[in-house]
């Protein structure tokens, strides 16, 4: 075996069994995380399972279109925290063969079934409003006092998860957030048309029913945006950065390639490096812890895998 494959296959096996305890220190962290999110979830589950209630009684008691759409809003919620749930229940596996970077993108997928949902409710309450009847809805102090309390809780309620989604940094927190304050939103919208339909204007009932479902389409976009880099792979870091920082170290005579994708909210790396052949081993490995340091400082990735090749002219 030449010196430079030796340095290979030592630079791999040292970083293997480098990564492997806080692998496991982050593994019990990141279960605590999930465990808490979780238990976000359920507890948001539960709210969203009263404004259901609450919307789809002053729905059907008033007749107003916009309202009962905003039910069916609050029905996908509450589907969506069941999934959510689970997903996130499932995504805090440690890897395992079938998934050796771990189950992390199981949290992604469910962003993903969150966008699709919106996309589905906004086309449905659409077409709801557009074929529905033109019948002036009811009001009165008690239904609208429901209404307004709805609005609280949903403010309540984005504002809470919007806290613990950056403070736990969960993809599927920020994205449930953005769905409540679209909540919080189309309330407001429904609130408002509603009491003008009462008033005289009939229209504007079915105006603002379409009025949510644009806004509402708007968002599963944003979370399309989201999840779509992460599920297709795209890069996590500009490669031509790393490779500007690798190739300040002179013992790296060339860099021929760079990998990084996201991992769920977790970033990894591989490369390729060529140094001179006449290195020992030790040195090659030291050369890979160096990087592996600079690496992480600059664009915070801990999950690096260099591959050592020997330079040829």
């Amino acid at each position: 075996m030449s010196t430079s494959q030796s340095a290979d296959n030592q630079c791999s096996n040292s970083e293997e069994a480098s990564i492997q305890l806080p692998q496991k220190s982050a593994s019990i962290s990141s279960m605590d995380r999930q465990q808490k999110v979780r238990r976000i979830i359920l507890i948001e589950g539960m709210a969203n399972l009263v404004v259901l209630l609450a919307k789809s009684a002053i729905g059907f008691t008033t007749g107003s279109m916009a309202i009962i759409g905003d039910a069916l809003h609050s029905l996908t919620d509450v589907a969506n925290n069941i999934v959510a749930w689970a997903v996130v229940k499932h995504s805090e596996k440690p890897a395992d063969k079938e998934h050796p970077y771990g189950h992390h993108k199981f949290e992604t997928l469910a962003v993903l079934g969150l966008a699709v949902l919106l996309v589905v409710l906004a086309f449905e309450l659409a077409i709801n409003a557009i074929r529905g009847s033109n019948e002036v809805p009811v009001t009165s102090n008690f239904e609208l006092a429901v209404m307004v309390g709805v609005l609280m809780v949903n403010i309540g309620l984005a504002s809470w998860q919007r806290f613990w989604a950056n403070k736990l940094d969960s993809s599927i927190l920020k994205a449930d957030a953005h769905h409540t304050f679209a909540d919080v939103l189309t309330t407001i919208v429904v609130i408002g048309g509603w009491q003008l339909a009462v008033n005289g204007f009939p229209i504007l009932d079915k105006i603002c029913a379409l009025g949510v479902s644009g806004l509402i389409l708007y968002l599963a976009y944003e979370l399309f945006k989201k999840a779509a880099p992460i599920l297709v792979d795209e890069y996590a870091v500009d490669p031509d950065q790393v490779s500007k920082l690798v190739l300040k170290y002179e013992p790296v005579e060339k860099v021929s390639r760079i990998r990084s994708r996201w991992i769920g909210n977790h970033a990894t790396l591989d490369m390729i490096i060529h140094v001179a052949p006449d290195l020992t081993t030790e040195e090659s490995h030291q050369i890979c812890d160096e990087l592996e340091d600079a690496i992480e400082a600059a664009f915070n990735i801990s999950d690096i895998s260099i591959h050592v090749e020997p330079y040829k002219d």
